[in-house]
């Protein structure tokens, strides 16, 4: 059993605010946007969002679940790639040799700012405790390194930054080959694969799986039964 990281975990939740098969957006608007980086504590509270802001998490969303197809077998749309990198040039990050400390800060990380500083002091806070693997979503390991999100963002893109560090710890350190979307594209839904030679292609063998293996089979008896056209 594979268990899957905080940093899988971050980057599935926010692959999955889309349902293909539903046909329903979380993030659809600058509201659900902000909502969303709260729930997930990479935002102090809800705060008005930049229309421009929610097109570059609309475009890193869609540029990573392109990106989780190709594990099993689809090729992505290279558009959609190009436009998740300038999401994510848009979203420097910095790296730290720092260690977090138990009530999820960082020590020997200078910090700005105390409880007078208001909102924005909360929400580098916010942002740099889920880098720091402060919530449960948080993108590091207790030992570092450590990536966090560039303390001159504004609030919304240093959430948005977490999100996208949690992203670079799936990639370097591998697990990007478990984290999946599904094969079966009426559904699409990211999973973490927790097969022993990283294998799955379906969220579920029994209703993903056995729904491909169904139509495949339907498609080979059709052309079994359609005559050959005559010779000559």
């Amino acid at each position: 059993m594979h268990e899957q990281p905080a940093a899988a975990r971050l980057v599935e939740a926010f692959a999955n605010t889309i349902d293909v098969e539903l046909d329903t957006d979380d993030l659809s608007t600058p509201e659900q946007l902000a909502d969303w980086l709260v729930q997930h504590r990479l935002l102090a509270a809800p705060r008005p969002t930049d229309p421009a802001d929610h097109v570059l998490a609309l475009r890193l969303r869609a540029g990573l679940r392109e990106r989780l197809g190709v594990p099993v077998g689809d090729r992505p749309a290279p558009e959609l790639l190009a436009e998740a990198e300038q999401a994510l040039r848009a979203l420097p990050l910095l790296a730290t040799v720092t260690l977090p400390t138990d009530d999820g800060g960082t020590a020997g990380r200078a910090t700005t700012g105390g409880p007078a500083a208001g909102g924005a002091a909360a929400d580098r806070a916010a942002a740099g405790a889920a880098t720091d693997g402060g919530t449960a979503g948080g993108p590091t390991s207790p030992t570092g390194p450590h990536l966090h999100p560039h303390p001159d963002l504004p609030p919304v893109r240093r959430g948005l930054a977490a999100v996208a560090a949690a992203w670079s710890e799936v990639v370097i350190t591998g697990d990007a080959a478990r984290l999946k979307r599904c094969a079966e594209h009426g559904c699409a839904w990211v999973f973490w694969d927790v097969s022993k030679n990283r294998s799955r292609r379906w969220c579920s063998m029994r209703v993903c799986g056995n729904r491909n293996k169904a139509r495949r089979f339907a498609a080979k008896r059709s052309t079994e039964r359609t005559p050959a056209a005559p010779a000559g």
